[in-house]
């Protein structure tokens, strides 16, 4: 069922590595052929694409779901939901809280000042996947940053189908999301990177959605800014002979229940534990909920990796540069301190990666597919915009003048150096 491979070299592993592609021809046009219509067309676009798409003929003026709905949605959640919810709206601003930057101002000797002022978005665009199952922790991960950062205007969309629970209203309503539509699909996309008469046009999007919503993204980068184009979910679980087998076993279903796509990798110094992981998927499997989709993860895209050395798991987990990593080893922070790429790194025996997908603090909005090589979680740093300041005195602004009239001359830009001259002569 799971593919178990010896390290080293490293070089074996260069088949199982997720690569960053583009959308198959046929999805990245239609995507296309439907971000036009909704630019060209606005709601009815948007209406007739959800019609098509979904099913659903939805009047725009039934898009937008009112306030006082989110409230009694709220109020019919179960006790611990609701707790579960509150707790993690807690948790993840406070976490997030620690990442607002303030800028900053100095001033030189000669009486200038330099700085840096940083300033919230605007309004962002929060898509929340829906249509099979509703994501509540979608919500809270990547709306409370914005609010953290001081984004103004928070608009969600989700599909039709995902609003059938009252769990979405209920979180944007304790997460701080301004309004919500229940629109969906590479035109909810669209109408929040254009704007309609209905939905306004945001600055940037965020949120994990269909391969549809991904290539969506991907196209209208530049018209507004997104988080990232998400990949199949990922982790990578490093493991000692001090770690039990059954133990790993679980965490790897856990990731691998996601879908098929998912990927989950066990990379271990102990051949005891590799030896035994292969039953122990198999009894877990008997039990599992989502055992199919789990089993079909596992086998497509699972592998043990038994290595000599810890140094050599580190170094598998660095290639790898997984969303999420565990580890399970007697030392886990001396471990982690060789980590150089991972979305999310997991310390010990009581850190089951689920405890952050829920209430540990930070954002589960990862990188994935190996962009943990150059890429961050979602924070506050997501939804702001850095601006320099530059105020020059009369005493730099004559000492610098000869240096950037000398640099403007030879890039032949006459106006420049003539700009600075007359500044000069006050």
């Amino acid at each position: 069922m799971i593919r178990r491979l010896v390290v080293p070299p490293l070089e074996a592993l260069r088949p199982f590595l997720p690569q960053v592609n583009s959308a198959d021809t046929a999805t990245r046009d239609t995507v296309a052929r439907i971000l036009q219509r909704v630019a060209a067309d606005g709601d009815r676009a948007v209406r007739a694409c959800t019609l098509e798409l979904d099913g659903l003929d939805l009047p725009p003026e039934t898009w937008e779901v009112p306030r006082a709905q989110w409230l009694t949605a709220l109020d019919n959640l179960p006790v611990a939901l609701r707790e579960a919810l509150e707790l993690a709206v807690v948790r993840v601003t406070a976490y997030h809280e620690r990442q607002r930057d303030p800028g900053f101002t100095f001033t030189t000797p000669d009486g200038s000042a330099l700085g840096m002022k940083v300033s919230p978005l605007d309004r962002v665009g929060l898509y929340v996947p829906g249509g099979k199952a509703s994501y509540p922790s979608s919500v809270i991960m990547n709306a409370v940053p914005a609010v953290v950062a001081g984004v103004r205007d928070i608009i969600a969309v989700t599909p039709p189908g995902g609003f059938l629970t009252d769990a979405v209203p209920a979180a944007c309503e304790l997460a701080g999301v301004t309004r919500l539509f229940r629109i969906g699909g590479a035109q909810a996309v669209a109408a929040l990177a254009y704007g309609t008469a209905t939905v306004p046009r945001v600055d940037k999007i965020v949120g994990p959605g269909s391969r549809w919503v991904a290539e969506a993204k991907r196209q209208v980068v530049g018209q507004v800014g997104i988080d990232s184009i998400a990949g199949p979910t990922e982790l990578l679980v490093l493991a000692d002979d001090s770690a039990m087998a059954a133990r790993v076993a679980v965490d790897l279903i856990a990731q691998a229940e996601h879908d098929e796509d998912a990927s989950a990798w066990c990379v271990t110094t102990s051949s005891a534990l590799a030896d035994a992981l292969p039953a122990e998927l198999e009894r877990a499997l008997q039990v599992a909920p989502r055992a199919e989709i789990a089993r079909a993860s596992l086998e497509r895209n699972g592998v043990v990796i038994l290595v000599p050395t810890i140094e050599d798991a580190v170094a598998v987990a660095n290639l790898r540069a997984p969303e999420h990593l565990e580890i399970l080893m007697r030392d886990p922070a001396a471990v982690a301190a060789g980590i150089r790429h991972a979305g999310a790194i997991f310390l010990g025996p009581h850190t089951p990666e689920p405890v952050g997908d829920y209430v540990a603090g930070p954002s589960h909005v990862l990188p994935t597919s190996g962009t943990a090589r150059y890429a961050s979680p979602l924070g506050v740093y997501d939804f702001i915009k850095r601006t320099s300041v530059i105020e020059y005195s009369a005493a730099r602004l004559a000492a610098d003048a000869p240096h950037i009239i000398a640099l403007a001359e030879a890039e032949q830009l006459a106006g420049h150096a003539e700009a600075v001259r007359q500044a000069t002569r006050g």
